[in-house]
């Protein structure tokens, strides 16, 4: 699953954090940290754990991908026996794991989680008034795709590229956010996932911040919901206008399966797999990460929950110090994932004697 960037930069262009707040599940107990990865002899956790979707994401990833497997069966499956056993994280080098804790974006360990989902949308397969906003497959572009307003504007018309008609033209954004979806079609109740097929290849702009800058949303309001309520009190007009903004636009494909991919073509679970830079986290990569757990109005509630999650997916504004969880599919996932711009710490996970070991390490370049 390829997606142009994740909920929170979308909305508000999120950095690491550089002060030091605590309201976003930020810790400072690690001391500094001079690299993305590094060396430390143990893990120090006193949060709770969570390890139960770990071994389901593992069988996922070693049936799928026999090269993957080959590099990470046996990290995986020491992993699995040790949280199966024992569970404690300071007990890790007793079963020959290695860590690598990553140094945050403040250096001080505070890693951001943000979220992404797979939203479900409907649609129809003809137009009609009210199913009217066309979801595109991929057009043949000889030297420059249209922008986004010129393709509101009709420059696809006539080229039956045509994959169904939705009722929302922020459905179709968002899933174009996204990267990917399931839709449902209304008028046959078929159920079809779309993958990325391809974008027009213009700059991304982020509509979260056009509303901040025009003073239509606080920014310490901002969020997808926000969004959403704004959008539904304005007009056609201006919300086309907004969504004008952003001259990027994404294409896709119906796929056969309902599988949701990620990047490594492992079908994600929720709450198992992030999006990770694979400078750093190469595609099935292990973490022990720390994750934020947020209330229903999206703040953190005060804890940490200490999880397994494997690296198979990456985004565009994924890099060094940010993770992107995937939280599953429909409204209620995207709401959540919509939410998340949060902090915890990560240590990424290796096994002596394997081609995973001395995991603060740079991995060698993935081809």
């Amino acid at each position: 699953m390829f997606r142009q960037i994740t909920i929170a930069m979308i909305i508000i262009g999120l950095a690491g954090c550089s002060q030091l707040p605590t309201n976003r599940g930020q810790q400072y107990i690690d001391g500094d940290f001079e690299q993305v990865l590094n060396e430390v002899p143990t893990v120090e956790s006193e949060q709770p754990q969570d390890y139960s979707t770990f071994s389901e994401q593992m069988e996922r990833v070693i049936e799928r991908s026999p090269s993957m497997a080959k590099k990470y069966e046996s990290l995986y499956r020491q992993i699995d026996n040790w949280a199966e056993q024992n569970g404690d994280p300071r007990q890790l080098g007793n079963y020959g794991i290695q860590v690598a804790q990553m140094g945050g974006g403040d250096s001080k360990g505070n890693v951001m989680f943000t979220g992404y989902y797979s939203p479900v949308i409907e649609l129809r397969h003809q137009p009609d008034e009210t199913y009217r906003y066309p979801v595109y497959g991929m057009p043949t572009c000889e030297e420059r795709c249209p922008s986004r307003e010129e393709i509101y504007q009709g420059a696809l018309d006539g080229q039956g590229l045509e994959l169904g008609y939705s009722a929302s033209m922020l459905d179709v954004f968002m899933m174009e956010v996204q990267g990917s979806g399931f839709v449902h079609f209304d008028d046959d109740g078929e159920l079809q996932y779309f993958a990325y097929k391809g974008k027009n290849g213009h700059r991304y702009v982020s509509i979260g911040r056009v509303l901040i800058d025009r003073g239509e949303v606080p920014r310490e309001k901002m969020s997808l919901k926000a969004i959403e309520e704004w959008v539904n009190a304005n007009d056609e007009a201006t919300v086309r206008e907004l969504l004008e903004q952003n001259p990027s636009y994404v294409f896709f494909q119906p796929k056969e399966s309902l599988d949701v991919m990620g990047t490594a073509g492992i079908p994600l679970l929720a709450h198992a797999s992030v999006a990770a830079d694979r400078e750093y986290l190469p595609m099935g990569s292990v973490i022990l990460a720390e994750v934020p757990q947020l209330d229903e109005a999206g703040n953190w509630n005060g804890q940490h929950v200490l999880k397994l999650l494997m690296a198979l997916d990456t985004g565009g504004a994924v890099k060094k110090n940010h993770l992107d969880l995937y939280h599953g599919m429909g409204k209620q996932a995207g709401t959540d994932a919509g939410h998340y711009k949060h902090f915890g710490r990560v240590w990424k996970l290796g096994l002596q004697g394997s081609a995973t070991e001395e995991p603060w390490l740079m991995p060698a370049a993935e081809k």
